[in-house]
């Protein structure tokens, strides 16, 4: 069993930094950052699988960072050059050990609690 929680969310004026952590994984399998907005579908932001190789959505992509520390066991998510756009829930996601990553939530089996990020103009 995986229990994820995150930290490190809050306010920001654009053009800020924040870095949240997610503590909980195992260092075996894929991990990834999703978000959702009010009103909006929970999208994939991050991956990472138990190789190291990383895939981003298309709007984050150059201002984000998804890496892993403490063997693994924590994974982090840099995010530069914040905009109100990213303004969301951000939730830590885990998969089964046996799959990679994926794009749609649906694949992932275990969710943490989520933290608020606020991005004001």
């Amino acid at each position: 069993q995986v229990h994820l929680l995150e930290s490190g969310g809050g306010s920001v004026q654009a053009g800020g930094s924040l870095r949240l952590s997610c503590v909980g994984s195992d260092g075996a399998r894929c991990m990834a950052w999703f978000r959702q907005a009010p009103g909006k579908e929970r999208e994939l932001v991050s991956s990472i699988d138990s190789t190291g190789h990383t895939t981003y959505g298309d709007s984050v992509k150059g201002r984000f960072t998804i890496s892993q520390e403490n063997a693994k066991t924590t994974l982090y998510l840099q995010m530069n050059s914040l905009k109100p756009e990213d303004t969301a829930m951000y939730y830590c996601a885990a998969r089964q050990p046996t799959y990679g990553c994926a794009w749609s939530s649906v694949w992932y089996n275990y969710w943490g609690p989520g933290t608020q990020v606020t991005v004001s103009s």
